[in-house]
């Protein structure tokens, strides 16, 4: 009877670093890491060195001392007495702004264009391939002056003046003008605070409703009408606060008083410019993606749903575009990535973003060169890592599942 077992476990050695395939690995990037940190000791202890050689400090005080300089477009409450970090916090919410609404607007405008580039109808589809070419092959600073100029041959705010003006405010209460644009602002009363939870409220209603009803057609093949209770949710709840609260949320109209127009939310000709030139310039590279998304998916997918009696939105909407988001979605995080980054274009229509403020005046009144640089290099750092690590969860929540 022959009985087997088990052969002796080795003992450690010093030489299995090296020779043993499971531990050399783990040598090599332990090794790795040494000579990095090392590296990253020997560039600090020279560059304090030489700054001590220099008669100058590594140091983050200046941001407590005044700023003196003014900001137009800004979030917060800021004056040219208040300091440098204030400074650089409106820098910083003014580059989260642009950087959201150009992710948005690219976003519609790229699913927009890139659908109707597949488009049957010939004159369309040309259409929206001269949108992407033209845009997609003009650097993006151009586009910024040319939109930034477009905007300044507006009428000046004088025009609106006079019993014969000459210009009249859109409906009354939007005003285009060479400065910016001028919208109506909400006015916030006691109980405003109850409406606008009621109203997220509603929207995550309407998320969770619109997902149950997904999975209810997946599932069980029974489409329910998503429309008529997405309007329902949308409005009844709020509306209904709203008049039980005793309408606490007004308007604010802007009026000509002086040489400008006074109340209102004001959106700035820097801002306008920025904005628009992302949104155009990035969605002509996100229609690409999304056409790239469509075109991935098999035609006998589409050839399916239409014998089954489909009409072609509800083939795009339900069978389509679905399956290309796991197409879609990794590219579009690089133009995320893109749009919060060439924000830093700013500096050439003279909106106030985090480079103008701490890497623009703030440097230059300081002089301090490299606590500003790695500011900065650290606020786009976690900008970019937190739009990455967003876009990737929810790119895992819609990539295909497989057993």
């Amino acid at each position: 009877m022959t009985t087997l077992t088990d052969p002796p476990q080795e003992s450690f050695r010093l030489s299995m670093l090296i020779n043993d395939t499971r531990y050399r690995s783990y040598t090599f990037q332990f090794i790795a890491l040494i000579l990095l940190i090392a590296a990253i000791a020997y560039l600090g202890n020279n560059l304090v060195s030489n700054l001590a050689a220099a008669g100058l400090n590594f140091s983050y005080e200046f941001l407590g001392q005044p700023a003196g300089y003014d900001i137009n477009q800004r979030l917060v409450e800021y004056t040219s007495r208040s300091s440098h970090m204030q400074a650089t916090i409106v820098g910083v919410l003014n580059t989260l702004l642009v950087a959201f609404l150009g992710c948005l607007t690219a976003t519609i405008l790229g699913v927009f264009a890139g659908v109707l580039r597949l488009s049957n109808n010939w004159l369309i589809a040309k259409l929206m391939s001269a949108y992407v070419e033209a845009f997609r092959n003009v650097p993006v600073l151009i586009w910024i002056l040319i939109i930034n100029t477009v905007v300044n041959i507006l009428p000046q705010p004088r025009a609106y003046r006079g019993e014969t003006p000459d210009a009249e405010m859109f409906l009354g209460m939007i005003a285009f003008t060479n400065r910016g644009v001028y919208l109506p602002a909400p006015t916030w009363g006691p109980g405003s605070l109850m409406v606008v939870a009621t109203f997220l409220l509603s929207i995550g209603a309407i998320i969770f409703f619109r997902r149950w009803a997904t999975k209810q057609l997946y599932d069980q093949g029974r489409e329910i009408n998503k429309l008529w209770p997405t309007l329902g949710l949308f409005f009844i709840p709020t509306l209904l606060v709203y008049f039980v609260m005793g309408s606490p949320i007004g308007v604010e109209y802007p009026e000509l008083r002086g040489f400008n127009f006074q109340g209102g939310l004001q959106v700035q000709r820097p801002l306008i410019a920025l904005w628009l030139a992302l949104s155009i310039y990035t969605g002509a590279f996100i229609a690409e993606n999304v056409r790239a998304g469509i075109q991935a998916i098999s035609k006998g997918q589409t050839e399916a749903a239409a014998s089954l009696g489909l009409r072609p939105g509800r083939i795009m909407n339900l069978v389509i575009l679905p399956q290309a988001l796991r197409v879609i979605i990794p590219p579009l995080i690089s133009q995320y990535l893109n749009i919060t980054k060439n924000s830093s274009l700013a500096i050439a229509v003279g909106y106030a973003d985090i480079t103008a403020t701490l890497g623009g005046i703030t440097l230059n009144q300081t002089g301090r060169a490299i606590e500003s640089v790695l500011l900065l290099m650290l606020f786009y750092l976690i900008i970019s890592l937190t739009i990455s690590a967003v876009l990737n969860i929810y790119n895992n929540a819609v990539a295909l599942k497989e057993r």
